[in-house]
C-alpha cells in the first residue's frame, strides 16, 4: 500500500507539472499578439502583462506542488510515526493525543508553505502592482485565521474522534449528519461573524447602480439581507464580486476594486451572472453534490477505518483515530484528482447558463465588457492552454466565454 500510495502521489506530482508546463509553453508563444476578439478593447502591454503574470505563477505552483509532494512523503515516510510518538510521550491516550496530532500536522504545513506565502504576496503579486498588503495586516490575517481556525477545528475534531469511538462502524454517518449541517449555517456565520474580523462591509450607496442592481434583483425574485461593498483595496487590487449565504441570509458583495474600474451595466452584468446561478439554483445542485461527494467519502473512509491493514501498510504501530482519520484524508488526496474534470465540467456548464441569463437580463455587450474588464484589471492570460484550462480552470476561459455570449446574442 505505501509504494502504491507514493507512486500514486509522484504520479499526479508529475501530471501537474507538465500542465503547468503546457501552460507556460503556451501562454509565452501566444505573448506577441492580442486575440482577435480582444483587439479593440485589451493593448498589447496589458496582454503581455497578463502573459508575463500567468507565467510567474505557474511557476511559483511548481514550487508549491513540489513542496506539498515533499511534506506528503515525509508524512508516510516515518513523519506520522515520529510525530505521534513525540505526542504519546507526553500527552496519555485520550482524545486530546488526536486533536493535538492534527493540530501539530496543520501548524507543521502553515510553516512548511509559508516562505512561498511571503513571496507570492510581497513578491510576486507586488511586481505585478496588485499587492496592497502590508506586513502587519499579513500578520493580522494570520494571527486572527488561527484564533478563528482553533475555534472552529478544535471542536470539529473532538467531536469526530468520539463520534468515531462511540458509534464505531456508522460513526461516518453520524459526522456526515453534522457537517452537512455546518455547510448549510456556515456561509450566514462567515458574512456575520468570520469576515467582518478581516473587512469593512458598507450598505452600497443609494444612487443608479444601486437602483439598477435593486430593479434586477425584483426581476428575478431575489431577496437578499443587504447590497454591501468590501474594501478589497485594502489587500489587493484585484476585483470581484460574490453572492453568500441561503434563505433570509443571503447577501451581495461588491469589491470595491470593481465599483473603482467598471461602469454601472458592467457590475449590473457581473450581479446578473450571479442571479443566473440564484435562477438555476446552482447553488442548491452545488451544495447537494457536496453533500453527496461528503456522504460517499465518509463511507470509504468508515470502511478504511475498519480494515486491520490501514495503518500497518504505511508502517504505523500506534492505534489510534485520529491516526486513521489522517491517513484516509492522505489516501482522499491521490482520488480527488480523478474528480476534479468532472466537477470542473459541472462547474463550466453553470458559469455559460449563468452567461446566458446575464446576457438575456442586461444585453450581451456589458457582460462581454465586464468579462473583458475583469480579465485585464486582474491580469488573466487570454490564451491559456486547453488541456490545461480542461483540468484546472472550473469557470470556461475568457475567450470562450465571450464567444459563447457573441453567437447566442446573434441567434436570439
Amino acid at each position: 500500500m505505501l509504494i502504491a500510495f507514493v507512486a500514486a502521489t509522484l504520479f499526479w506530482a508529475g501530471v501537474a507539472l507538465v500542465l503547468s508546463h503546457r501552460q507556460v509553453v503556451h501562454v509565452l508563444a501566444h505573448r506577441g499578439n492580442v486575440p482577435a476578439d480582444f483587439e479593440a478593447t485589451v493593448t498589447l502591454a496589458e496582454h503581455q502583462k497578463a502573459a508575463d503574470y500567468t507565467v510567474a505563477r505557474e511557476r511559483l505552483a511548481r514550487l508549491d506542488t513540489i513542496l506539498d509532494t515533499a511534506v506528503t512523503l515525509a508524512w508516510v515516510g516515518g513523519g506520522i510515526a515520529a510525530l505521534y510518538g513525540a505526542l504519546a510521550g507526553a500527552v496519555p491516550p485520550s482524545l486530546t493525543r488526536g486533536v493535538l496530532f492534527f493540530l501539530a500536522t496543520i501548524v507543521i504545513r502553515s510553516l512548511v508553505g509559508l516562505p512561498l506565502d511571503l513571496y507570492r504576496v510581497f513578491r510576486l503579486e507586488a511586481r505585478f502592482g496588485f499587492n496592497q498588503t502590508t506586513r502587519g495586516t499579513f500578520v493580522a490575517d494570520r494571527l486572527k485565521g488561527a484564533v478563528i481556525g482553533l475555534a472552529v477545528a478544535v471542536p470539529l475534531l473532538y467531536g469526530a474522534l468520539w463520534v468515531m469511538g462511540r458509534f464505531q462502524g456508522l460513526w461516518w454517518l453520524w459526522a456526515w449528519i453534522v457537517l452537512v449541517a455546518l455547510m448549510v449555517v456556515a456561509p450566514a456565520v462567515y458574512v456575520r461573524l468570520v469576515a467582518p474580523r478581516f473587512n469593512r462591509f458598507l450598505p452600497l450607496e443609494d444612487g443608479p447602480l444601486r437602483a439598477r442592481i435593486e430593479a434586477l434583483l425584483g426581476e428575478a425574485g431575489f431577496r437578499s439581507s443587504g447590497l454591501f461593498t468590501m474594501d478589497a483595496s485594502r489587500r489587493s487590487t484585484h476585483g470581484n464580486a460574490f453572492f453568500i449565504g441561503f434563505g433570509r441570509a443571503k447577501r451581495i458583495v461588491l469589491f470595491d476594486t470593481l465599483l473603482s474600474r467598471s461602469g454601472t451595466e458592467e457590475v449590473a452584468a457581473v450581479v446578473a451572472h450571479e442571479l443566473g446561478h440564484f435562477r438555476h439554483r446552482h447553488v442548491v445542485f452545488g451544495l447537494a453534490q457536496g453533500a453527496a461527494t461528503l456522504l460517499v467519502g465518509l463511507a470509504a473512509f468508515g470502511w478504511l477505518c475498519q480494515q486491520p491493514w490501514l495503518l500497518a501498510g504505511f508502517g504505523i504501530a500506534w492505534q489510534d483515530h485520529a491516526l486513521d482519520l489522517f491517513v484516509c484524508l492522505l489516501l482522499a488526496s491521490v482520488v480527488g484528482p480523478l474528480l476534479t474534470p468532472i466537477t470542473n465540467w459541472i462547474s463550466r456548464r453553470n458559469e455559460f447558463q449563468a452567461d446566458d441569463y446575464a446576457r438575456r437580463a442586461v444585453g450581451a455587450t456589458p457582460m462581454i465588457s465586464a468579462l473583458t474588464g475583469l480579465a485585464r484589471d486582474n491580469a488573466s492570460t487570454l490564451t491559456p492552454d486547453p488541456v490545461y484550462a480542461l483540468a484546472h480552470y472550473s469557470h470556461p476561459p475568457v475567450p470562450v466565454r465571450v464567444r459563447q455570449l457573441r453567437r447566442a446574442a446573434a441567434t436570439a
